[in-house]
C-alpha cells in the first residue's frame, strides 16, 4: 500500500492487509466511469441548450441532473489526484487535469492542499489547510465580537454552502499565489487555459447569454453539493478530533471520517464518497471499490452510518468542545457559557 505521505502512529497494521487488495484500479471500470459520467453530462448540456427555447424552468430542472454528473466527474478528478484511478501517474494527471477543469479546479493546486488534509484530518494542532475552518470553544471564547461574527457568518449554511463554493471554485481558483510552487502555478495556468478554451468554444456555438444561463446553475449546484459532502465527511455528531500527541491514522479514518449512507441514486452520483472512512484508510482505493471493501470486511461492521437527514442537521454544529469531546452548536455554547469560565 502506497501511503507514505500519510502519517500513522498505530502499531496495529492489520488494516493495511485488509484494504491493500482493493487498491488496484481496473482500467475497464475506470474508462467506463468516465464514459457514463462525461457523455451524459455533454448530452445534458445539449438538451439544456434546446430547452432554452421552451422554458428556462425546464433548463433549471435539467441543470440539477447535470450538476449530479458534474459531482461524479469531480470524484474522478479526486481519484486521479490520489493515483487511484489509473496505474499510470501521467494518465491520472492528464485525465484529472481535464476533469478538474470542468469543475473549475486546478489539478495540482487542489491536490496539494488535499494531501495535507489527509495527513492532518481531525488534528486540532494542524488545522487550516484543505479543511473547513473549525474553532474550539476556548478559541471562540477569546475572540472579540467582530471576529466572532465573522466566524458565525463563515459557518452559516447560507454562506458556507450557498455563497462560498461558487466563489472558491469559479473565482479563487483562478489566481496565482506567491506561496505556490512552479508545478502548482502551472496547474492553475493550464486549468485556466482549458476553461477559456471550452467556454470560448461554447460561446461561439451558442452565444454568451445561453452559455451563462446553462453554466452558472450547473456549477453553482455542483459546487454547493460538493462542499456540503466535504463538510459532512468530518463534521458530524460523534466525530472525533484530537491533539497531535493522541492523533492516530487508523482511528481518525474510522472515527473521524463519516460513513454517509445515501440513497442508492445519490451514492452513484457522489461516486461512493460516502464511504469516507474507507477512503481515509486508503486513498489509493478507486471509488468503485469503496463499497465492496466496506461490505466484505468485518472490521467495518461496527461503523455507525450517518443517514441523510441527520447529515443535514450537522450544519448546525459550529464549535469543537474539548471538554465534552464533541462538536456543539452556538446555542449549546451559550447555554453552557458559565461552565467555560
Amino acid at each position: 500500500m502506497e501511503n507514505n505521505q500519510y502519517r500513522s502512529k498505530t502499531s496495529d497494521q492489520d488494516w493495511i492487509k485488509v484494504v491493500g487488495k482493493y487498491n488496484k484500479p481496473d482500467i475497464r471500470k475506470s474508462i467506463w466511469q468516465i464514459v457514463n459520467s462525461l457523455i451524459p453530462y455533454i448530452v445534458l448540456w445539449y438538451l439544456m441548450y434546446l430547452s432554452l427555447e421552451i422554458s428556462y424552468f425546464l433548463t433549471l430542472g435539467l441543470s440539477i441532473l447535470a450538476a449530479g454528473f458534474l459531482v461524479r466527474i469531480f470524484i474522478i478528478f479526486h481519484d486521479c489526484g490520489h493515483g487511484a484511478f489509473f496505474k499510470s501517474k501521467k494518465t491520472n494527471k492528464i485525465i484529472g487535469t481535464f476533469m478538474g477543469s470542468l469543475v473549475f479546479t486546478p489539478y495540482d493546486r487542489w491536490h496539494k492542499d488535499h494531501a495535507i488534509h489527509h495527513s492532518n484530518v481531525g488534528n486540532l494542532d494542524e488545522r487550516g489547510i484543505g479543511d473547513v475552518m473549525t474553532l474550539t470553544v476556548e478559541e471562540y471564547k477569546k475572540l472579540k465580537w467582530g471576529k466572532k461574527l465573522y466566524y458565525r457568518l463563515y459557518r452559516n449554511p447560507a454562506i458556507l454552502f450557498g455563497v462560498a463554493p461558487i466563489l472558491l471554485f469559479v473565482v479563487w481558483f483562478r489566481f496565482i499565489l506567491k506561496s505556490m510552487t512552479r508545478n502548482v502555478r502551472n496547474s492553475v495556468h493550464i486549468s485556466n487555459l482549458i476553461i477559456v478554451a471550452l467556454a470560448g468554444g461554447l460561446i461561439l456555438l451558442m452565444g454568451w447569454k445561453a452559455f451563462l444561463l446553462i453554466q452558472l446553475p450547473v456549477i453553482y449546484i455542483a459546487t454547493s453539493v460538493g462542499v456540503w459532502l466535504f463538510y459532512v465527511q468530518h463534521q458530524f455528531d460523534g466525530v472525533i478530533w484530537t491533539r497531535d500527541e493522541e492523533w492516530d491514522y487508523m482511528k481518525m479514518a474510522l472515527e473521524g471520517s463519516s460513513y454517509l449512507k445515501l440513497p442508492k441514486v445519490l451514492q452513484w452520483f457522489s461516486g461512493n464518497i460516502g464511504f469516507h472512512h474507507i477512503h481515509h484508510l486508503s486513498p489509493k482505493i478507486p471509488n468503485y471499490n469503496l463499497e465492496k471493501c466496506h461490505k466484505e470486511n468485518s472490521i467495518f461492521d461496527s461503523i455507525k452510518p450517518l443517514t441523510f437527514l441527520p447529515a443535514i442537521r450537522t450544519m448546525n454544529l459550529k464549535l469543537w468542545d474539548e471538554k465534552l469531546g464533541k462538536l456543539i452548536t452556538i446555542r449549546q455554547y451559550k447555554k453552557m457559557a458559565g461552565s467555560y469560565s
